[in-house]
């Protein structure tokens, strides 16, 4: 099932209860699946292990746009996500203000040491914190907010059974218990590199803005920073090194207009 077929149900029946009443040959013919797509979908849709109350025993939240508790954030961009699967505090989802921060997996000194200075004056604004759990720059993003003691979500590009990557295991569990994990992926989805680019438009659509700190010219990263600007989000970077590989990226988008991060007032000033 792709949010577009899901889509084309709702349009069909606002309240999906149909798909539960339709045999696999006739799933395929309403949503122009194949046979084995519309057999497993049908296994799916009858499972016994994916009810409201398993995923509760996992204490997996689920959030739907149908939903008060649904991000309002969400609700303004292109594609919003038709389910989110959440582990932890949800009430994050609703703060007055949030930053995400992305970057390289790969950082440098410079990056690690600019995001020692530029985030905890930020966080003692009651700012939420947003990154991908990513090596490198999101997980020390994480890790500064344990640290100073803010608020966190990550956003995951795969579901909650298949952790990745491996390494940041123990965040991934304490992101859990004390701040918040969200994956629009059913919890046994695997790690797929398409999934990684959904997963940016979520990070840039929970938040005010994007602060990017390092990225080389063709990073993920800045997909995200083009999936923020086409969502109406400011897109901010910190000025690095002509010679530094980790600046060309973040360089090249404060030549595109970008605001440039000089202190950690540029990141709380919404402009």
């Amino acid at each position: 099932m792709t949010w577009k077929r899901t889509a084309a149900i709702h349009r069909i029946d606002p309240t999906f209860s149909l798909p539960y009443h339709l045999s696999a040959p006739e799933l395929a013919d309403c949503l122009h699946l194949k046979p084995h797509q519309a057999s497993l979908l049908y296994r799916y849709l009858h499972s016994t292990e994916r009810t409201p109350a398993c995923y509760e025993k996992q204490d997996i939240h689920i959030l739907t746009p149908f939903m008060e508790e649904y991000p309002e954030r969400l609700r303004h961009i292109y594609d919003p996500p038709w389910v989110i699967y959440a582990k932890g505090s949800t009430d994050l989802l609703h703060s007055e203000k949030s930053l995400a921060v992305v970057g390289t997996r790969k950082p440098t000194s410079y990056g690690i040491e600019a995001l020692e200075e530029l985030l905890p004056p930020v966080m003692e604004r009651g700012t939420v914190i947003i990154s991908g759990l990513a090596s490198g720059t999101d997980a020390a993003a994480h890790k500064l907010t344990i640290r100073k003691k803010g608020a966190a979500i990550a956003v995951l590009g795969a579901g909650f059974d298949h952790i990745y990557p491996r390494e940041n295991t123990a965040l991934f569990h304490h992101l859990s218990r004390y701040h918040l994990l969200l994956s629009e992926f059913a919890p046994d989805t695997p790690p797929r590199k398409w999934q990684f680019p959904m997963r940016n438009r979520i990070i840039s659509g929970l938040s005010d803005a994007v602060f990017i700190t390092e990225a080389a010219s063709r990073s993920g990263s800045l997909i995200t920073a083009y999936q923020a600007l086409e969502q109406g989000r400011d897109v901010k970077v910190l000025p690095g090194s002509i010679f530094s590989p980790m600046s060309a990226g973040t360089n090249q988008l404060m030549k595109e207009g970008a605001a440039p991060v000089m202190s950690a007032e540029d990141l709380v000033d919404p402009k």
